[in-house]
């Protein structure tokens, strides 16, 4: 798969996400993404999977079924999480045991007689991984996979991304917690000044300060790049502001664990 002098922005007269992108995905390759908040990150993954088109440049050799987890699962739909998978597979045209191998492997067995709209940001998350390794996939895109996994899940995804690229899949993964730092052979794509640079496998690219999953500019969430403001230290800038952010308590830690490090401040209150 290749992207030959991608740019991409939001509105005509928006300002440049991604300018001249060049980049190619090989069978079998696994690609890890990071950036700065708002660097492009997300616009990145959307355009692999084809949600957007380039602005000017050309995407080619798209594989033809490709995975995509959004790094918010939209849990706003009436279903349980087993009619929604089952729904999912039958799309796919996957095996009927697809849903439930996979919920027992990433331990959402115990989720699935659950409506989506009760699910919690982690076990939401693990419902968007499900949908995305159903196929299996030939290109699989993750936008924050390890954000509000348990520990178990989070120790098992690499083990599952290994086989999908080991069957010849190609992986790409948004991953602010750099939990893909040291996978073996795995090439790391560095997102900045509307830039993307590849990295040689096994040497991942450094961080800028502030690195993070926030949505990109223009794309119309920005939830995290909000969360970050509100946590009173904006990384571009000398001067500080303090603003209270209330958040549910079984929510609390996993805040404040993405706020740290994205290099915020944060001073919790009991």
């Amino acid at each position: 798969m290749r992207l030959s002098q991608v740019s991409f922005r939001y509105s005509r007269r928006g300002p440049w996400i991604l300018e001249d992108v060049e980049l190619t995905l090989r069978p079998g390759s696994v690609v890890e993404v990071t950036g700065r908040n708002g660097a492009g990150k997300s616009t990145l993954l959307r355009l692999l999977a084809g949600f957007v088109p380039p602005t000017r440049g050309s995407v080619s050799g798209r594989p033809r079924v490709v995975g995509y987890a959004p790094d918010v699962f939209p849990t706003g739909q009436p279903f349980t999480v087993s009619a929604y998978l089952a729904h999912m597979t039958r799309l796919r045209g996957a095996s009927p045991a697809a849903a439930g191998d996979l919920a027992r492997r990433l331990n959402a067995v115990h989720l699935l007689d659950l409506p989506l709209g009760d699910l919690s940001k982690g076990s939401a998350q693990k419902v968007g991984l499900i949908q995305s390794l159903l196929g299996p996939p030939d290109l699989l895109i993750l936008d924050e996979p390890f954000a509000g996994l348990d520990e178990r899940t989070r120790a098992e995804l690499p083990a599952v991304i290994g086989e999908i690229a080991a069957h010849g899949g190609t992986v790409v993964v948004s991953d602010h917690q750099n939990q893909l730092r040291e996978f073996p052979g795995a090439d790391h794509c560095l997102v900045a000044d509307r830039a993307v640079t590849v990295h040689s496998a096994g040497r991942p690219a450094e961080p800028d300060p502030g690195l993070g999953s926030g949505s990109d500019s223009g794309s119309g969430s920005g939830s995290e790049q909000d969360a970050g403001r509100a946590a009173g230290q904006g990384p571009a800038t000398d001067r500080r502001a303090v603003i209270e952010v209330l958040v549910d308590p079984g929510e609390a830690d996993e805040v404040e664990q993405k706020l740290r490090a994205d290099g915020y401040t944060v001073r919790r209150t009991s």
